[in-house]
């Protein structure tokens, strides 16, 4: 199958293009360089040139406050950029696959967010143009998936694992929120999922993330101790002190939601595999970054 991949340089694009070229599909991956999704006259000519099976759509603004300040910018890229790509799909009858987020629901109370919920009200502006990209793919195919993510690790790119490892040398004592509550994604694991979803025609929404719930703090607690436990004795318990503090003490421009619990049994329903507990991810990704 020949599928087209947007956002190549970002830790999942990267990651779902190995994969697919691991399982012998022709896997095309593009960047803003090579297709502006903001731009449809690109988009249109680019997606007609490589005439795709499918497509997978990662490319996306993710700078979470930042969004906060460019409200016309991020919708321009989360939603138009998506709404443009759907529009030649639905044209070429192509299936598309669209990555969403944990962040289109208001994160309020301890219930798993159902995929097909769609009682969605997102707090902040990038998960408000995140539910506007999953509008246009619902309102301009059928052949879709959404599928909704959180916590995203992976070795191209910046994230909390990587972030906690570079303050953790450099200082001795770190404060880490403790109430919200999700669950990391290892993109090495979700991009295997996105490509076993793919290749089938089990259309819909689905939630996707490493298995097993923890805090922002346990999240950060776990990857010392195993970063300890490797050797690197600067994350221990003697040379590193972790607190957990509450959100309300850790201001920040954009709301986040304290609540990120998704429940994931419709992909078992659908027959595709779960992913492995966030530890052993974390456990597995250490041992291909250098830190």
């Amino acid at each position: 199958m020949k599928v087209l991949v947007t956002g190549v340089k970002g830790q999942l694009g990267h990651d779902v293009v190995n994969e697919l070229t691991r399982r012998n599909h022709e896997a095309v991956g593009v960047d803003i360089e090579e297709m502006d999704i903001t731009d449809m006259a690109s988009v249109d000519r680019v997606i007609k040139e490589i005439q795709p099976e499918a497509v997978i759509h990662c490319a996306a603004w993710t700078a979470v406050d930042l969004a906060e300040d460019y409200v016309d910018k991020v919708r321009l890229v989360n939603a138009a950029g998506t709404e443009n790509i759907a529009r030649v799909c639905r044209e070429l009858d192509i299936k598309m696959m669209y990555i969403s987020t944990d962040y289109v629901f208001n994160g309020q109370g301890t219930h798993f967010w159902e995929p097909d919920d769609l009682n969605r009200e997102p707090l902040n502006v990038y998960g408000q143009t995140k539910y506007e990209g999953e509008l246009a793919v619902e309102n301009n195919l059928d052949k879709y998936f959404i599928v909704r993510i959180a916590w995203v690790f992976g070795v191209n790119g910046k994230n909390f694992i990587k972030t906690m490892l570079n303050l953790g040398k450099t200082h001795d004592k770190l404060t880490v929120v403790c109430d919200q509550i999700g669950s990391p994604t290892y993109t090495y694991d979700l991009a295997r999922l996105l490509v076993d979803m793919i290749e089938t025609d089990k259309y819909g929404r689905y939630h996707a993330t490493n298995e097993g719930l923890c805090s922002w703090y346990e999240f950060a607690c776990e990857i010392f101790r195993q970063a300890a436990a490797m050797g690197h004795t600067e994350y221990d318990a003697e040379h590193l002190t972790v607190e957990p503090v509450s959100a309300s003490e850790y201001p920040s421009k954009a709301k986040r939601p304290s609540n990120s619990r998704m429940s994931k049994e419709k992909l078992t329903q659908n027959g595709f595999a779960l992913l492995p507990s966030w530890q052993d991810a974390v456990r597995r990704y250490l041992t291909q970054i250098s830190f």
